[in-house]
């Protein structure tokens, strides 16, 4: 990549950071401080995020091909504006249908400003770069959960829970947005694809994705995975107070999820040479699981709360680069966008059930269920990836 090129994926890296921050990470960041202001229930509160990647995933496709149409920096530059609108009232919110409604604004919006649209825009401008500009992006928007953790802390004990959303909102409108178009407009300017961006991806590309054996492998283990960390992430500041750490344990724990999915995608990069796609896709399900090992034995010596955020974060890390390179190199760079867009859904459900699954799990047996069935889900996906023969996934 020329320096100009990497200008704009750091400014585009800083946007997602931010947006990330906004419409993922400030829910569970104050998601204590949200039942005690509105004394709802965990699955009342939970069901709107639910909502919103509900929304999302019937969206995916739609806006994977508006990118190959060449509205991918329009959605990254644009669409994180009605998303924080959303998410600085939802402190006024006198009901949960306002909730409810807030939260599907929010499902719309991001549809087409998360790391599905940011990458499949990287891999149509940069084609063969595209993987460093990826490992770049998410370098830097690993520390999302790291930023937002101890903020959502701060702003909520400061302004309560109110105060806190809009303070996530500000950030996403005030250094996201303008990081977005800026970082956009950059990499137009020093890419010569501004033709090819605009073409519509060839007709019949998803239907012909659809009737490989890899497309289905890899969202089969996509949606397991982000089950598991949708989960671990809505509720981890319970799951790991329940292990007996302290309040400030659990917080700076927490927020080392995050520079862990940095680490484990930067010692990807370092052995990129040799460690495959396969190995790596083995690598981050271990990291899963074994994270989920840990965190059961929390409950005996409650420091193994940060080995369970390292394996988090770094399997969760490893997958997020795994997705867009696993796709394009299995199933084609034509109609990228198109065909990731469809192959997200899977995904995106998986976190919007989340918050919702994990509330049940949480009801129904405890702590000690949830953590069960991560480690499960963890397993399941292992399974389906071994069942997967070499040679109907094409090694990179």
């Amino acid at each position: 990549m020329t320096g100009a090129q990497k200008r704009a994926v750091l400014l585009l890296a800083i946007g997602q950071t931010m947006t990330y921050s906004g419409v993922y990470y400030s829910f569970p960041a104050i998601l204590p401080d949200l039942e005690a202001a509105t004394g709802w229930s965990k699955a009342t509160l939970a069901m709107g995020p639910t909502i919103s990647f509900l929304l999302m995933a019937l969206l995916a496709p739609f806006t994977g091909r508006l990118v190959d149409r060449g509205l991918g920096g329009e959605m990254l530059a644009f669409l994180p504006v009605p998303a924080a609108l959303a998410i600085a009232l939802m402190g006024f919110a006198a009901s949960p249908f306002w909730w409810l409604v807030l939260w599907a604004l929010v499902g719309v919006a991001q549809a087409g400003c998360l790391y599905e649209t940011c990458f499949a825009f990287l891999t149509r401008r940069l084609g063969d770069s595209a993987r460093a500009a990826i490992v770049r992006v998410t370098l830097v928007a690993g520390f999302a959960g790291t930023l937002s953790f101890p903020l959502g802390h701060w702003l909520a004990a400061a302004f309560g829970a109110s105060g806190a959303l809009i303070g996530f909102a500000c950030l996403m409108i005030f250094v996201g947005v303008p990081a977005n178009l800026i970082g956009a407009r950059i990499l137009r300017a020093n890419t010569v694809l501004a033709g090819a961006e605009r073409s519509a991806a060839p007709h019949g590309m998803v239907r012909i994705s659809l009737a490989k054996p890899a497309f289905w492998g890899i969202a089969a283990i996509l949606g397991l995975t982000y089950l598991n960390h949708g989960i671990l992430i809505t509720y981890v500041l319970e799951l790991f107070g329940s292990r007996g750490a302290s309040a400030g344990m659990v917080t700076l724990a927490a927020a080392t999820i995050g520079p862990c999915q940095v680490l484990g995608r930067f010692l990807l990069m370092l052995n990129e040479a040799r460690v495959g796609n396969r190995r790596a896709t083995y690598l981050s399900l271990a990291g899963l699981l074994t994270g989920a090992a840990a965190l059961w034995l929390a409950g005996v010596a409650p420091a193994a709360i940060f080995l369970t955020a390292a394996c988090q974060g770094a399997g969760i890390g490893i997958m997020s680069i795994m997705r867009p390179v696993l796709i394009a190199e299995h199933l084609g760079r034509e109609g990228f966008g198109a065909v990731s867009g469809v192959i997200a859904i899977s995904p995106i459900l998986a976190s919007a059930a989340g918050p919702l699954v994990g509330a049940w799990l949480l009801t129904a047996g405890g702590p000690g269920l949830v953590i069960g069935v991560c480690a499960g889900l963890a397993l399941l996906a292992m399974g389906v990836w071994a069942a997967i023969k070499p040679a109907a996934v094409r090694q990179g």
